[in-house]
């Protein structure tokens, strides 16, 4: 668990004190069907390591898997249901359904396969996020956690996804140096996320309404915050809900495969071998309709 701790403060709607931390990119993604590649390593996430992958979208219910099973290695997903629920199954032997509200954490480590759908009758909408694992966890032994809802603890607006927020703390075994939030303001309502020391990356993607910080932030964006470890301000404009994200810069390159990202090609290879062997299996069993080339 993430022991560094940030803070933040409530203001009464109508405090509109300048944000002291600048936006230096505002990208809208790229739209695949439903879902929007917010960024990815190829662009945004090498500027904000170990972010490296978001993905945000509302799917309707097909009663098929959206993904489809596929591997991982090197990285963790965090999936956050914001409304309907996700069917999911991995090969750490867990399967269920995610509630409205709850998280999926997938550490692929070494090697994982996973699978994920829309509960009945949906539609759901979901953020995902990668995380770039540390050289000492990437390719150690995948772990899955699924938390309820009503584990997830709030500080204030925030509900703390992964990391530490004042008192509330994520029950997700993350690596040190990453804060994830989910965070709800009412119109007007002024909020300042101050990170912990070290966290010089930092981010925001609006879901609802608009942010002012102090340029707009609308729905669907992704904005970039200049490298710092200085406070960041928020004036919601209209009823707002968003996602923030803060951390501790990754030190190492983005060395990518198609479904993988690790800290040098030597580590690579090691993954995508494991999630090799491990795609073997699963057509051994007939898990699998159609080979995927890796």
């Amino acid at each position: 668990m993430n022991t560094s701790s940030a803070t933040a403060t409530l203001s009464p709607p109508g405090n509109t004190q300048a944000a002291v931390r600048r936006i230096v990119r505002l990208g809208q993604g790229h739209r695949s069907g439903p879902i929007n590649r917010l960024m990815s390593p190829s662009d945004i996430g090498q500027l904000i390591k170990p972010f490296v992958f978001l993905d945000y979208g509302v799917v309707p219910y097909t009663g098929e898997a959206f993904a489809g099973i596929h591997p991982h290695s090197g990285i963790a997903t965090l999936t956050l249901a914001i409304r309907g629920g996700v069917a999911y199954e991995d090969t750490t032997g867990k399967s269920g359904v995610l509630a409205p509200g709850g998280l999926e954490w997938m550490k692929a480590g070494g090697g994982v396969w996973h699978d994920g759908g829309v509960s009945a009758p949906g539609p759901l909408q979901f953020y995902q996020l990668w995380v770039a694992l540390p050289a000492s966890e990437e390719n150690a032994a995948p772990e899955s956690q699924y938390i309820a809802p009503q584990e997830v603890e709030q500080e204030g607006p925030a509900r703390v996804l992964l990391g530490r927020l004042g008192s509330a703390a994520s029950r997700i075994r993350a690596p040190l140096g990453i804060n994830y939030l989910q965070v709800r303001l009412k119109n007007g309502e002024h909020w300042r996320y101050e990170p912990p020391a070290g966290h010089t990356v930092a981010w925001v993607s609006v879901y609802e309404g608009e942010l002012q910080t102090p340029a707009i932030v609308p729905p669907e964006t992704l904005a970039v915050f200049e490298e710092s470890n200085a406070a960041i301000d928020f004036v919601a404009k209209g009823d707002t809900a968003f996602v923030l994200g803060s951390a501790i810069k990754h030190p190492h390159d983005l060395v990518t495969g198609y479904y993988s990202v690790h800290t040098s090609a030597p580590a690579l290879e090691r993954g995508e071998a494991e999630i090799r062997r491990i795609g073997n299996r699963l057509r051994a069993e007939g898990r699998l309709q159609k080979a995927i080339a890796l």
